[in-house]
């Protein structure tokens, strides 16, 4: 049947207001909830041998349920480059370290004149551990030790980078005093089984996978730091914290061993709107008991906002306020 001319104007009209109204997802604020409500998310997680991939899969089912949306968990080089996919829009959650997400924000470290305004946080989920590891008899005691060699300090963009960086400088070391290997935890692991690397710095939850694999085929050792490198640490940087790896962490460990540690986190875009971050805390942190990975058992709400000096999602912090 032929359409009339006012029949064809009238329905242009409606397409163009519906194409219009699918715009919001553009607009940081669309709608009355403070966001948008995106189908399909992207939760950027780390290295798969690190811990932050395994975690971030189970988190991004419980996510996803809890606010009907898919959430595709990826890997990633973690922490800092994490967050500049966030904020150009590449993703809409993402794990990273409350040492990287301040650095960031203040626009210094990896983000000198580079800070970045989009972003917030969820909470805090455990602490990771700064483990300088390698292999018994290498002779590597001390951090002074690495001195002229070649030392894994993490993926390029990642919050273990940093961390090499700051405590190599207590130790009156810099990175030039060092051969940097910017390699991701399965290549360090692997470069210390091969003997191609005397070293790597590893930035995560104990015991690390990668870790844990190499010490099942190579007697391993993790350089203890003094108290006095740890007190000037925590001092200078007061997102860092004392920490103790128990002897029997990992095989072979007869000994503890002092270090620091900082916490991992998940961070948004601020495009996402308050109701739906809402959900996505609520489901974090009440609804760990369904997650199997041992991690799981340190998301508490206790800690949910340890070591975040910095802007929490209107959505997350509405949870809080109301526990």
């Amino acid at each position: 049947m032929k359409k009339s001319l006012p029949y064809l104007v009238a329905f242009s009209a409606i397409l163009a207001l519906g194409a219009c109204g699918n715009d919001d997802s553009n607009d940081n604020g669309g709608d009355d909830a403070g966001g948008d409500e995106p189908q399909f998310m992207n939760l950027l997680t780390g290295g798969t041998g690190g811990t932050y991939y395994p975690l971030g899969g189970e988190i991004a089912n419980i996510l996803g349920d809890a606010t009907d949306t898919t959430i595709d968990a990826q890997s990633s080089n973690a922490s800092a480059d994490n967050l500049m996919s966030l904020s150009d829009d590449n993703a809409e959650i993402a794990f990273t370290q409350t040492d990287v997400m301040s650095n960031a924000i203040d626009g210094i470290n990896a983000f000198e004149g580079e800070a970045i305004d989009n972003i917030s946080a969820i909470g805090s989920l455990y602490p990771e551990t700064i483990q300088i590891v390698t292999t018994a008899g290498s002779g590597i005691e001390t951090i002074e030790d690495l001195e002229g060699k070649a030392i894994s300090v993490g993926a390029p963009g990642s919050g273990t980078y940093l961390n090499a960086e700051q405590i190599l400088d207590v130790a009156g070391l810099t990175m030039d005093d060092i051969n940097a290997q910017h390699l991701s935890f399965d290549e360090s692991t692997s470069g210390l089984q091969d003997g191609n690397i005397d070293a790597a710095f590893i930035t995560a939850g104990t015991p690390t996978g990668a870790v844990e694999g190499l010490s099942a085929t190579n007697d391993i050792a993790i350089v203890s730091m003094t108290d006095e490198q740890v007190n000037s640490l925590v001092d200078e940087f007061p997102f860092y914290a004392p920490f103790t790896i128990e002897s029997g962490t990992y095989a072979g460990l007869d000994s503890e061993v002092n270090t620091v540690a900082v916490y991992a986190m998940l961070a948004v875009t601020n495009n996402l709107s308050e109701d739906l971050v809402y959900e996505m805390t609520k489901a974090l942190y009440e609804r760990t008991d369904e997650m199997s990975h041992e991690k799981s058992n340190e998301i508490l709400l206790e800690t949910a906002q340890e070591g975040i000096g910095f802007d929490i999602h209107p959505g997350a912090q509405r949870f809080f306020d109301e526990q």
